[in-house]
């Protein structure tokens, strides 16, 4: 992994900061100008989640892809029976 990557926030990172970042709206215990900064992090945040399981999700499709490389339907890829 290199230095880059481990500075990038995990989705679970991302999803907790999002969860906290409602919160905190819902509330009404801050004032709308920091409402509005937090909603604009909180934007960023599902995009990062967004870019984070796009990624996850044609990992999947890679390794599910059959010998013809045509993608599983029911979600095995095939294998030779021995």
């Amino acid at each position: 992994m290199t230095q880059e990557q481990s500075k990038k926030p995990t989705f679970e990172q991302c999803l907790a900061e999002l969860e906290k970042i409602v919160s905190e709206i819902e509330s009404g215990q801050i004032g709308l100008e920091e409402s509005i900064q937090r909603y604009e992090n909180g934007i960023r945040l599902i995009g990062q989640c967004r870019s984070i399981l796009d990624a996850a999700e044609k990992k999947i499709q890679l390794l599910a892809k059959g010998e013809q490389g045509q993608l599983a339907v029911d979600g095995q890829a095939n294998v030779e029976e021995e």
